[in-house]
């Protein structure tokens, strides 16, 4: 089982100086709020990029842009080079290369645990039953749910059940992870476990988008910070610039309400 799981979390060896996530001049507005304005982001193979700003700065909205779960009027985005396609069976197959990990777990209630993370597999990868089950099991001893598989998520806590839904992305083997404010919806006594689980992945070399209110995990994990507010990036800069010397005063004053900032 031990080798099993070192394959299921095997990183594709990628050059750091490729472009796997690129948005260009992209804009999206609901109604008549401009949510994201002429907005440009490169985000490396292998890196993680963390996204923060007040409430309403466009964070989630720019995650969700990533793999198409919101629509752009302009601009484009490219996964690996290549535009996401805009709908049909293409974009389905394009969205099995980016995970996804949502604020709500957003986990099938009648499946099991392990019925969860080998859905995908089966489906959409085509993959085996047997092989999904394997890797599927391989994942959730990574996440430290073992002895949980054949529960149901109403029978997890929060902490577990986004355990789950962090194995179930990572059972398409994306090239890319997307994460918008995974423990936002977490008791705070539950938080770190899912934390612990996205510092590994970083470890391994996961390409990650990741919108957070999480700090402290923001400093200790982030490649570069992307602060956000009223639709636009003001500042992309390594985390120990930003946490220490934020160049705008919006970043500043966003800093000055954190708790634990020094």
């Amino acid at each position: 089982m031990a080798n099993n799981t070192e394959e299921a979390f095997e990183v594709p060896a990628a050059d750091p100086s490729s472009k796997m996530i690129e948005l260009v001049n992209v804009n999206k507005h609901f109604g008549s709020l401009h949510v994201l304005k002429e907005t440009n982001l490169t985000v490396h193979a292998g890196e993680v990029v963390v996204v923060i700003g007040p409430s309403g700065s466009g964070k989630s909205t720019l995650c969700r842009t990533i793999n198409r779960l919101e629509d752009i009027e302009s601009g484009a985005i490219l996964i690996d080079d290549k535009e996401i396609p805009k709908e049909g069976r293409a974009l389905a197959k394009f969205r099995a290369e980016v995970g996804m990990v949502f604020q709500s777990f957003n986990l099938f209630s009648n499946k099991t645990v392990l019925q969860n993370v080998t859905l995908g597999p089966i489906k959409v990868r085509k993959m085996r039953p047997k092989d999904a089950e394997e890797l599927a099991r391989a994942l959730l001893t990574r996440v430290g749910l073992t002895d949980h598989i054949h529960k149901f998520p109403a029978q997890l806590s929060g902490g577990q059940q986004q355990r789950v839904a962090i194995a179930r992305a990572l059972a398409m083997k994306p090239k890319a992870l997307l994460f918008d404010e995974p423990t936002s919806a977490l008791d705070p006594e539950m938080v770190q476990e899912v934390l612990d689980v996205m510092q590994g992945l970083a470890k391994d070399g996961m390409t990650m988008v990741i919108v957070t209110h999480e700090m402290a995990f923001a400093r200790d994990v982030a490649d570069r910070i992307i602060f956000m507010n009223d639709g636009e990036i003001l500042e992309d800069t390594p985390p120990a610039e930003f946490f220490s010397s934020p160049k705008t005063e919006r970043a500043r004053n966003f800093l000055s309400m954190i708790s634990w900032h020094e």
